[in-house]
């Protein structure tokens, strides 16, 4: 009879901690589109947060808790973007909720007149060049995502 031996629960899997080569491109740029979307939501938060305290708008309260939710809102996808640059595979999940929120918003300012037309024409871009990145099998593969299918193909 052999004794086999188990691994020490409290050891790193060493599988976990190797560097897998070379961070693809595709995964950077995702992650800087990411960033980026966070940079504009804590810009936006701050700039509606500083004309609330500062500024006379017609509702203070109003331009307040706008610039403190779109502070918080600029989180995940920083968060998102950290991720995706450590190969973490949850980050694809709050990457993309990002980019598929981004494009009603881009088409509000779309529609709308004046300098949110622009404004829209790059959010657009950017939400699907960052939808592009994180579906392409580069990006899924180097964060480890597997398709649906069965474990043991024959």
């Amino acid at each position: 009879m052999s004794r086999a031996t188990r691994p020490d629960p409290a050891a790193p899997d060493p599988a976990s901690t190797a560097e897998p080569g070379p961070r693809p491109a595709r995964l950077t740029g995702a992650a800087a589109v990411s960033a980026v979307e966070a940079l504009a939501l804590f810009t936006g938060g701050g700039y509606l947060l500083v004309m609330g305290l500062l500024g006379r708008p017609d509702s203070p309260q109003q331009a307040e808790m706008g610039g403190l939710t779109l502070i918080a809102l600029g989180v995940i996808p920083l968060l998102a973007a950290r991720g995706l640059l450590l190969r973490r595979s949850w980050s694809r999940g709050p990457a993309m909720i990002t980019q598929i929120i981004a494009l009603p918003v881009a088409y509000t300012l779309l529609t709308s007149d004046g300098a949110g037309i622009p404004a829209g024409i790059v959010l657009a871009a950017l939400a699907v060049t960052g939808l592009v990145l994180l579906v392409n099998p580069t990006t899924t593969e180097a964060l480890g995502i597997r398709g649906p299918g069965p474990d043991d193909a024959p």
